[in-house]
């Protein structure tokens, strides 16, 4: 799978997940500090190149961080087509896939230790975005709609 990845900050938890992911077989494609010779990049910079990556199809799916996490998945969610989750554990990311279709995965950068990424890891990716029942799906076209009301 093609995973856009970006970050504001390079850091111990960005370089294993990069790690984690690439064993994993998949390709990234990094934005921010996690592209070698790349200076620190505000958060929101960061989270519109991955969610772009993602629209646009150069990307399967995109992994976002920031200090919180919920910087990048705010900034991320505001790009069409974007279902960002901020994820501090395997069942929030599990349920984000299941129940909004995302399509995006934030990360703490402060509170998410290696381990727990790896879980979290695990549930995004073994759970299709297509699972659930149809009043997910239902709920999924209706976050669209609402996006497409205020453009």
């Amino acid at each position: 799978m093609r995973i856009a990845i970006g970050s504001d900050a390079a850091t111990e938890l960005t370089e294993a997940l990069k790690a984690e992911l690439e064993r994993r077989g998949h390709r990234l494609f990094a934005f921010g500090p996690l592209t070698v010779g790349e200076a620190e990049r505000d958060w929101p910079l960061v989270a519109e190149d991955v969610a772009r990556a993602v629209v646009d199809g150069g990307a399967d799916e995109g992994i976002v961080c920031c200090w919180t996490g919920t910087g990048v998945a705010i900034a991320a969610n505001k790009i069409r087509g974007i279902r960002c989750a901020l994820a501090q554990d395997a069942e929030t990311a599990r349920g984000a896939r299941v129940y909004n279709h995302a399509n995006v995965l934030a990360l703490s950068l402060r509170a998410t230790p290696i381990p727990v990424m790896k879980e979290i890891l695990d549930a995004w990716f073994s759970t299709p975005t297509e699972s659930g029942e149809a009043q997910n799906a239902w709920n999924v076209e209706q976050i669209a709609r609402v996006a497409a009301l205020e453009r």
